[in-house]
């Protein structure tokens, strides 16, 4: 850190990751960018089970692939790395040491597996009473389904998610699931807002505490208005592809040379679009005047505006549908997202470097404090790359008391 750089939001945190794959790993590499000291427990030899996740790998210098693979990597930077083995003795009480000075224990064992070693909540909380432990399993530590083991791709189909994604049957779809894993990603994302608010507690009372997460009650919980719609109106909502189940027109076209995507929000969005592609005459239609009317005739609306958008290409219509400031943009590929002069100019794309295996590209993080930025300190380490300075580290600590 230079002179003139302020301490990281949460700098002085450390935080035990005993978590693997991604949504434990996806919630301690956004706590590690915002400062905070994450360790990474890992097993010895195989580490995190997404080291083996491949091809592509980052290559060592005589051509093989090293133990970074570009999943490993989408996760784990500004992490320390030590592996334990759990099974031994010795592992169990290097935990438990490595604990008694952490603030944030992070853990994605199956419901009761760190309790028969002796190292679940009741037994650390008896070494540090304030630490907050953050326990996510596919389906929580209680339920009929407590026990089943739970992956993203299950979780999305078990939690309705994949219902709604996808061609409707009419137009030849099936159910499937989200691009990557998302289940993983946004269970990370309640476990960072869970673990600070916990953290907001301990430091005003002291008191520590248990989170229960579960990956299938995190996907119900983002099935937003999905959920609610069948809620409130009793009907099952139905696969509509890229449509929204609510407003129209708010979905992709065809054009002339590829796909644009359309987002009207209101009605006089939707008066400035038909002028905008040269049919003015929708916004008079009495199918069309109101969203509502919309949402009901789509199929109409639909045939009429992928007419309209067939004589101009993708990058025409977007620049004359943004003139007329109605949301649209083109359908782009990951390729074109990385190169976007935006995603670059947001410092969506980070390089940092590796020892003996040069510099990596990695995702930057969305998060632009003013005071407080993030900070990319380390780049994701090798299994074990940290175990001298860690157990140095451990040892000093010890040692003052």
């Amino acid at each position: 850190m230079s002179a003139h750089q302020k301490p990281a939001s949460l700098s002085g945190l450390r935080i035990l990751d005993l978590s693997r794959i991604l949504a434990g790993p996806t919630a301690t590499q956004l706590l590690a960018d915002l400062g905070a000291d994450v360790i990474k427990v890992e097993r010895p030899g195989a580490g995190d089970d997404t080291r083996g996740w491949g091809p592509p790998f980052v290559r060592n210098a005589d051509g093989s692939d090293s133990d970074l693979s570009a999943y490993f990597l989408s996760a784990n930077r500004n992490k320390r790395s030590i592996a334990i083995d759990l099974a031994t003795e010795e592992g169990v009480d290097l935990i438990k040491r490595l604990a008694a000075i952490s603030d944030v224990v992070v853990e994605n064992y199956k419901p009761g597996d760190l309790a028969r070693r002796g190292l679940g909540y009741d037994d650390i909380s008896k070494i540090k009473p304030d630490i907050v432990w953050c326990a996510i399993s596919g389906f929580g530590q209680s339920g009929p389904y407590a026990e089943r083991t739970g992956y993203d791709f299950l979780i999305q189909a078990m939690g309705g998610i994949m219902s709604i994604t996808g061609d409707s049957d009419a137009n030849g779809g099936r159910a499937v699931k989200v691009g990557l894993g998302i289940a993983d990603v946004m269970c990370g994302m309640y476990a960072t807002a869970g673990i600070l608010a916990a953290l907001r507690h301990r430091d005003r009372t002291g008191e520590g505490q248990y989170i229960d997460l579960a990956l299938y009650d995190a996907q119900v919980a983002w099935l937003i208005n999905a959920a609610t719609n069948h809620l409130v109106s009793g009907k099952i909502p139905s696969r509509i592809g890229n449509r929204h189940p609510n407003i129209a027109p708010y979905q992709t076209f065809a054009t002339a040379d590829g796909e644009i995507a359309i987002a009207v929000g209101n009605d006089h969005q939707f008066q400035r679009f038909t002028a905008a592609i040269d049919r003015p005459e929708l916004s008079d239609d009495p199918r069309f005047r109101r969203n509502r009317d919309r949402v009901v005739n789509v199929d109409a609306l639909d045939a009429l505006i992928t007419d309209a958008l067939a004589v101009d290409t993708a990058e025409g219509w977007v620049e004359r549908i943004l003139a007329a400031e109605v949301p649209a943009g083109k359908v782009a590929d990951i390729g074109q997202v990385l190169s976007d002069p935006h995603t670059l100019a947001r410092d969506m794309v980070v390089t940092m470097h590796t020892d003996g295996h040069g510099d990596v590209k990695l995702l930057g993080n969305p998060l632009k404090m003013s005071a407080t930025p993030v900070q990319f300190r380390r780049p994701p380490p090798h299994v074990d790359q940290d175990r001298d300075q860690v157990l140095a580290e451990l040892q000093e600590i010890e040692a003052r008391g």
